[in-house]
C-alpha cells in the first residue's frame, strides 16, 4: 500500500523556518521524482519544489528561490523542503508528491501519488 506522510508543519513567526518531512512506502522511493506542493484556501494547488530521481536535479517555483530546499534521503525513503525566511503569504497546506512515467512496449504509464499535507501557518 502506498503511503506518503508528511510532517513537520505548524505555527511560525515571519522570518523563521521550518523543515517539513514526507516519508514514503510502498513503492520504489528512489525511482520516483518528489515534490511539494501547496494549497491556500479556494486556491489551486500549485508546485513549491521538485526533485528528480537519480541525478536530484532540482527545481523551484519563482516565489520560494533563495529561501526554500528540497532535498531526499533514498536511505531513508524520505523528501525534505528547508524553509527558511518564512513569509505570512507562504501560509497553506503542504502536501508531498510522488510522481513517475515509464514507457513499455511504446505504451506509457504514468504514477502519481499525494500525501495527505500538514498545514504551515506563518503569523505574527
Amino acid at each position: 500500500q502506498v503511503q506518503l506522510v508528511e510532517s513537520g508543519g505548524g505555527l511560525v513567526q515571519p522570518g523563521g523556518s521550518l523543515r517539513l518531512s514526507c516519508a514514503a512506502s510502498g513503492f520504489i522511493f528512489s525511482s520516483y521524482a518528489m515534490s511539494w506542493y501547496r494549497q491556500e484556501p479556494g486556491k489551486e494547488r500549485e508546485l513549491v519544489a521538485r526533485i528528480t530521481s537519480g541525478d536530484g536535479i532540482t527545481n523551484y517555483a519563482d516565489s520560494v528561490k533563495g529561501r526554500f530546499t528540497i532535498s531526499r534521503d533514498n536511505a531513508k525513503n524520505t523528501v525534505y523542503l528547508q524553509m527558511n525566511s518564512l513569509k505570512p503569504e507562504d501560509t497553506a497546506v503542504y502536501y508531498c508528491n510522488a510522481d513517475r512515467t515509464t514507457i513499455i512496449l511504446s505504451r506509457r504509464y504514468d504514477y502519481n501519488h499525494w500525501g495527505q499535507g500538514t498545514q504551515v501557518t506563518v503569523s505574527s
